[in-house]
């Protein structure tokens, strides 16, 4: 039975044999669509029906290798944290949320108690629950449960892929506010992939007024400029060092070393470094231009508060998520979903239809 059999319609509670679809990852490789029971909202949360989930690296790299850094899937995984749908049953106690609400789950939920928690870090809350994480179970599923909290209301202006996509534009929003982004600020982004594409539009809306793009692949650059990049650099030919004006802010978004490096190297005196990407564990740091120029060299690890942000900027028009959209696939063809990128170079951001 699907999951829309299982509903019963008008009342927004789920009928008692309620099963739906999900893709699971039962080790690298291998996925398959199984059919689950729909969970159940508990107190303070909403199960979602999903519309529309974004396909992530992290999501290719758990397919390829069943793991990333300490976190391994041991168990089957169910992908996928970029999503978005409507409210489908309300949780005891969720008044903030009505059923058939459009939203964009923010899809880690921490504890809400500890220190980093209570000083507004909740981004790195040791206990964060994040989908698609080992052993939590993501978004490639007709339904999932959330803090209601952690369910932001979407408007009409913004589609379904838009809406999930307000993850990795999160990640971009949480990068320009720790290299401190602002009016007038010359900022160079190295990777011109989707969190490198959400960067660039994040950072000219944040007021940058140069914006300069690294990358190999020339459509991602054309693409790049399109978006908002006052200049694009082809490092098979180029280097960001040689650039007239050396840039304030770095947004490190490819993960390479060498390229990590070399932008490190390109930053003005007093200039800052966020390492967005992820590569290797360790990276060689040009030390000495750090000590010499005093520059600032930060992580970044996900987002906090940045939903109302994006949902605001998305909204009113000043960013296009999208055009990043390069493919649309069904639940069961999950697996192309994740393979897309390898097999285009011109593939920048496909999604997954649960629904369909």
């Amino acid at each position: 039975m699907s999951a829309a059999a299982g509903t019963v319609p008008g009342t927004g509670h789920l009928g008692p044999a309620a099963t739906m679809r999900a893709s699971v990852l039962r080790g690298p490789g291998d996925v398959v669509v199984e059919e689950r029971a729909v969970p159940r909202p508990g107190p303070g949360e909403v199960a979602v029906r999903v519309a529309s989930v974004g396909v992530c690296g992290s999501d290719t790299h758990y397919y390829d290798h069943g793991r990333i850094g300490r976190f391994v899937v041991e168990s089957p995984l169910v992908l996928g944290h970029e999503a978005a749908g409507e409210v489908a049953a309300l949780g005891p106690g969720v008044s903030s949320l009505a059923v058939g609400q459009r939203v964009s789950v923010e899809p880690g939920v921490p504890d809400l108690t500890c220190p980093q928690c209570l000083a507004g870090r909740y981004n790195l809350c040791p206990d964060m629950r994040f989908f698609a994480t080992p052993p939590i179970d993501g978004a490639f599923a007709e339904y999932v449960v959330v803090h209601a909290a952690f369910a932001h209301p979407v408007p009409e202006t913004i589609s379904d892929d838009a809406a999930a996509l307000l993850e990795p534009l999160s990640v971009g929003i949480w990068a320009c506010r720790r290299g401190r982004v602002g009016a007038g600020s010359r900022v160079l982004v190295t990777g011109a992939g989707p969190i490198g594409l959400v960067s660039v539009q994040v950072a000219r809306a944040f007021g940058a007024t140069e914006i300069v793009v690294s990358d190999v692949n020339p459509a991602r650059l054309a693409l790049a400029r399109d978006l908002g990049a006052t200049e694009v650099v082809d490092a098979r030919t180029a280097r960001v060092t040689d650039l007239p004006r050396p840039p304030e802010v770095l947004l490190e978004c490819s993960g390479h070393p060498a390229a990590t490096a070399e932008a490190i190297r390109a930053l003005d005196r007093a200039g800052r470094a966020v390492l967005v990407g992820m590569g290797g564990d360790e990276l060689p740091l040009p030390l000495s231009v750090v000590q010499e120029r005093e520059l600032e060299v930060t992580g970044t690890f996900r987002y906090a508060n940045t939903w109302p942000t994006a949902i605001a900027l998305v909204g009113a028009g000043r960013i296009d998520l999208d055009r990043l959209v390069t493919g649309t696939y069904r639940l069961d063809q999950a697996e192309d979903a994740l393979t897309a990128g390898r097999r285009d170079p011109r593939s920048v951001k496909v999604v997954v239809h649960p629904q369909t």
